[in-house]
């Protein structure tokens, strides 16, 4: 079970060389645009943090590796190797030798320092220079049992993150997602759940019954999912943190991808019932179900745009699966997407901005975004079959599983998860111990 963290976060007081505030970067300072699409990573230089201590060093190490692997990760940053530094994490302690880094080409600088108290809790602090105009950019500290050193790590390259880019970050977050092992006529399926890096996995069900679909509540601490119990689809709510598993309801026919709402009161799904599928409205507070849409069609995928006021579904009400928009009260449903192929598995954006989609086409899938009206399709990744798109919370990044055949690459074929940016060109693999697919992305972990 994930520890609960209670982590304090503070611009720092006390500056290196009489500075008493964070210095803001002047405008030819460090500075990454992302929506010019692809462009060259940020050489940035992570020493370890400084520790007086053995145990203090070792946990300065520690967290100066997860920084820049989220970073790198990331695409934006170039992490410098450590062999090439010439001022040491001690000397840093007084303020960084600017020549030294300008030296290896380095345009951006963390420094910092990890103390364990006598209470036993672990006092953490980090500083962003910029090397070019030989200031600091930010200052934070954290404090948190020695336990959550990991979690400092991923915060601290959020704020990495957010002062170059001025989006906010990504790192503190988990993934929920589909375990799976045996062979592909008796999958066993088991809800697992990690951190955005592959570390921190545990798995939450046993896989004695099949489990599909799982989706984050806005608050991250809520999942939703479907279970086949005894063979009768059910919708169930889990508590990540305390493991208690409660049913929301037993629906007659089949239930397909039960999401929340963005406030968290609702959650809707579709329902397959006397040869129909129709999407649905959930209550949570009153249990009462509401049907939104009435078409002798297939209405399923359920998403709904981050200020409620619109849901995006897929339906093949025109013949094959496509896109469709519709009020929040069932009113007002457009199709949106005109292309070739089929379209499914939409999701909205937390910016409200995209609408992320799997596409079918001659024997290919992809997974694209487009505006909410249907415009600026782009398509990001291709496989032989990708699918099942999630967003990171800051609308920048996806995640969505693609699958190898059996006979590719000699590996007997399995499902895993992947990345990929806007840009659709930093896709990267998140490792699991098992195959996986059906990701869903948390929000910021409160």
């Amino acid at each position: 079970m994930l520890t609960r963290l209670r982590l304090a976060a503070a611009a720092l007081a006390v500056a290196f060389a009489g500075m008493l505030a964070v210095a803001p970067a002047s405008a030819q300072g460090v500075r990454i645009d992302i929506t010019k699409g692809y462009m060259k990573p940020l050489p940035i230089a992570i020493p370890e943090l400084f520790g007086a201590s053995p145990q203090e060093s070792q946990v300065g190490q520690d967290i100066a590796k997860v920084v820049a692997a989220d970073l790198e990760r990331s695409g934006l940053f170039k992490p410098i190797d450590q062999r090439a530094f010439i001022q040491t994490a001690a000397a840093l302690q007084t303020g960084p030798r600017f020549p030294d880094w300008k030296q290896i080409n380095a345009e951006a600088l963390v420094s910092g320092k990890a103390e364990i108290g006598v209470d036993g809790r672990m006092r953490v602090e980090f500083r962003l220079w910029d090397v070019f105009n030989e200031q600091q950019m930010a200052g934070q500290l954290f404090t948190a049992t020695p336990q959550g050193w990991r979690r400092i790590a991923h915060l601290i390259a959020d704020a990495i993150y957010k002062r170059v880019t001025g989006e906010d970050g990504y790192f503190d977050t988990q993934i929920v997602y589909i375990s799976e092992t045996g062979p592909k006529n008796d999958r066993r399926k088991r809800l697992a759940i990690m951190d955005q890096d592959g570390e921190n996995h545990r798995f939450l069900s046993s896989g004695a019954d099949l489990v599909l679909t799982p989706r984050f509540s806005p608050t991250a601490r809520e999942l939703t999912y479907m279970s086949y119990y005894k063979g009768t689809p059910r919708v169930y709510i889990y508590q990540v943190d305390t493991g208690r598993r409660e049913l929301l309801g037993d629906f007659p026919g089949m239930t397909f991808a039960p999401r929340f709402s963005p406030d968290g009161n609702k959650v809707i799904m579709s329902l397959a019932q006397n040869g129909n599928t129709e999407i649905y409205e959930m209550n949570l507070l009153t249990r009462q179900k509401r049907r939104l849409t009435n078409h002798p069609a297939i209405d399923t995928s359920p998403s709904m745009a981050p200020d409620g006021g619109h849901i995006v579904f897929n339906s093949d009400r025109g013949g094959a699966p496509q896109l469709y928009t519709m009020d929040s009260d069932g009113g007002g449903v457009q199709r949106i997407s005109f292309g070739d192929g089929r379209y499914t598995t939409p999701v909205w954006s937390p910016r409200g901005d995209l609408i992320a989609f799997t596409k079918q086409k001659g024997g290919e899938f992809y997974i694209g975004v487009m505006r909410p009206d249907g415009s600026d399709e782009r398509l990001l990744a291709q496989g032989w079959l990708v699918e099942g798109p999630t967003w990171a919370p800051n609308g920048r990044v996806l995640a969505f599983w693609k699958e190898t055949p059996s006979s590719e690459r000699g590996t007997g074929g399995g499902s895993k998860l992947y990345t990929i940016d806007l840009t659709g060109v930093n896709e990267r693999q998140v490792l699991t111990p098992l195959d996986g697919s059906d990701p869903a992305w948390s929000p910021l972990i409160p």
